[in-house]
Formats: structure tokens, sequence, C-alpha cells
């Protein structure tokens, strides 16, 4: 399969469920091995080169409830940086839109828990930390060809 052609069934609906599910069976065993399982992400440019991931804990923001999703990370000094990549979809995650409405959240790496503010990297951030990013796992850049839209970065702050 050619790596910069987008998949078909990328934005079915079916995807993002699979998505989901997925996404709540890592949070579960990485809670509850402390970070023993789930600790690196090993699919796709993982495979050859796993990439750090963490728990986020976000609010909805029509909800009101917690939710916790694994992310890939990177670190910048005592900021951890996160993209809302969701496979290259046309859609930005749902915890992207939960965190601009309440930035104060939770991240989870290992059993250590720490609260952090979550800020959407500027222009100019995002330009020096992309690089950064998919020199830990490449497929960002393949996420970004597969969509038109300008895949967010975030950058979470100790608070």
């Amino acid at each position: 399969m050619d790596v910069n052609k987008k998949p078909k069934q990328l934005n079915a609906r079916y995807v993002k469920t699979m998505m989901r599910y997925a996404g709540r069976a890592h949070a579960w065993l990485y809670r509850r091995s402390g970070g023993k399982i789930g600790a690196n992400w090993r699919i796709g440019a993982g495979a050859k080169k796993p990439v750090p991931t963490l728990l986020l804990e976000h609010r909805g923001r029509k909800s009101g409830k917690l939710f916790t999703s694994p992310l890939v990370y990177i670190t910048e000094g005592d900021n951890v940086v996160i993209v809302a990549s969701m496979g290259g979809r046309d859609e930005n995650p749902q915890w992207y839109y939960n965190l601009l409405a309440d930035p104060d959240v939770h991240i989870e790496i290992g059993r250590e828990r720490r609260p952090v503010r979550a800020a959407l990297a500027s222009k100019e951030e995002k330009q020096r930390l992309w690089p950064k990013l998919v020199e830990a796992y490449a497929d960002f850049d393949t996420y970004q060809s597969w969509t038109d839209r300008d895949i967010p970065v975030f950058i979470l702050q100790p608070r």
C-alpha cells in the first residue's frame, strides 16, 4: 500500500467508532498496568521506532463527563507536546474541542498523574515543533498529507 495515498474508508463512521473503542481499551490497559502496557505506540511508524504515549484526561464540553485519550507525545523542557491528528481523518478529535473549552486537564505518564494547561500552538510554534514531532513519529507527515485541515498541535504546560 502506498503510505501517501489516503485510505478510502478513513473517514467512515465505523473507523471513528473503532478508534474510540481501541482508545478506551488502550487507556484501560495503560492505567491498570501503570503504563507497563501501552506506554509505547507500536503501530505504523511506531512499529520500527516505538513512540511514548500518555493518557490525556479531559472534560466533555457538553456532557461535563471525564474522558481519557491515549496520545503520542514528545517533551520539550517541562512541556509536553501532543498532536490532534486523528489518524489523518478530515475532522479534529473531540478532545481538541474539549481542550479549547477547558484547557486545564491532567495527563498520566506511567503512574505519574499531573495537572497541565493546554495551549494551542501558534503557527510559529507548530512550525518549530513539527519536525521534532515527525522525527518521533513519521506518520504525522503522512496524516497531514491525507487531510486538508491543518492538524493542530497543543503544548501542555505544568500548572
